[in-house]
């Protein structure tokens, strides 16, 4: 197949939660060929990643031959050294992201085959999800038997706040229940110590996004003392390049790349193999989309993906149709050709 049209579109979303995601969140990505096939991804980096494909990546791509996976990984090479200036992290890589996604999609289109089966062997029927999120109650009563709650530190009264939340979440969904915490960059060195001690009782799965994500040496040391609690991270690492420091400074006790910012499929599969081969645990941030899922079934990714099913009567932007959904806590993907999903132009 040659690639005749590269285009990323910023979505007009609804339910997008006023932060930076207001005009930086997920961007789609279509890339059409010459045989009329299709192919969507997804990417991050809002509006500014809808630039660099269509003002930079576009004119690279236009009349390359996709015909196999080598074929997806040299493109991915091309883009990341042709952004180098600019690049190495952050919105081109998301960028690159969307771009490298659309082509395992059009591919697997290409072969009839579900990008789960181009990756490698399935070895999951299918992974155990999680829900991110408030509703401890709802997800029970949906079949979750794992939850990660978000916590924010402000002060000292937030202690007795995740001591709370924590005993709500074990009350509700039981003792063998996995309990993960979000802090999202909040908590200190410190805090994350007081955190360890404070909640010891509920046998915390892991603490995500403690400190800032370049004080690798802290989150290393704070490994050791808060075990056998994990520490967890890297949605807001990119590439395996990025990930080999986190491996040489033996960080995270679980890798969390985001398949949709780290690189796409691509760059998922080196850093999956890089982790294995240091014995490193893998569960991708929002594994629970399609684009982590396929990942997740046909590799060496830990058993549990990620799913945001937000509260009870809530609104969310329906921007993917087809997308599988949780079924008693377990979630697979459909044996549909590439990610089984096409976008709902009703929001582009």
């Amino acid at each position: 197949m040659k690639i005749t049209d590269v285009r990323a579109v910023y979505p007009k979303y609804k339910n997008v939660v006023p932060s930076w995601r207001t005009h930086f969140w997920q961007i789609v990505v279509r890339v059409e060929t010459d045989q009329g096939i299709v192919g969507f991804g997804y990417g991050g980096g809002g509006v500014a990643a809808v630039e660099v494909v269509n003002r930079h990546f576009r004119e690279l791509l236009l009349g390359k031959e996709i015909g196999n996976t080598e074929d997806i990984k040299k493109t991915w090479d091309l883009l990341y050294s042709a952004s180098l200036p600019y690049g190495r992290k952050g919105i081109a890589i998301m960028a690159l992201s969307g771009v490298d996604l659309a082509l395992w999609d059009l591919l697997g289109k290409a072969e009839h085959s579900p990008v789960y089966e181009l990756i490698g062997t399935r070895n999951k029927d299918s992974a155990r999800s999680y829900a991110t999120g408030t509703d401890v109650e709802w997800y029970s009563e949906l079949g979750f038997t794992a939850h990660k709650f978000p916590h924010r530190w402000t002060s000292e009264k937030d202690i007795s706040t995740a001591i709370s939340t924590a005993s709500n979440a074990r009350n509700i969904l039981g003792q063998e229940a996995l309990v993960m915490i979000d802090t999202y960059m909040s908590w200190s060195f410190e805090t994350t110590l007081q955190m360890s001690e404070s909640l010891k009782d509920f046998n915390i799965y892991w603490f995500e996004d403690v400190v800032n994500p370049d004080a690798l040496d802290a989150q290393s040391e704070l490994r050791k003392l808060v075990a056998p609690t994990l520490i967890a991270g890297g949605e807001h690492e990119f590439t395996e390049y990025g990930y080999q420091e986190i491996a040489r400074t033996s960080a995270l006790g679980l890798w969390q790349p985001d398949i949709t910012w780290c690189g796409g499929i691509t760059s998922g599969i080196r850093i999956v193999e890089m982790a294995h081969s240091l014995g490193i645990p893998v569960s991708p941030h929002r594994g629970g989309e399609v684009w982590g899922l396929h990942l997740i079934v046909s590799s060496n990714c830990d058993n549990l993906a990620e799913v945001l099913p937000g509260t009870r009567n809530g609104n969310k932007d329906e921007l993917w149709v087809g997308e599988p959904v949780p079924e008693n806590g377990y979630i697979a993907p459909t044996e549909d050709p590439g990610f089984g999903v096409e976008v709902n132009e009703m929001l582009l």
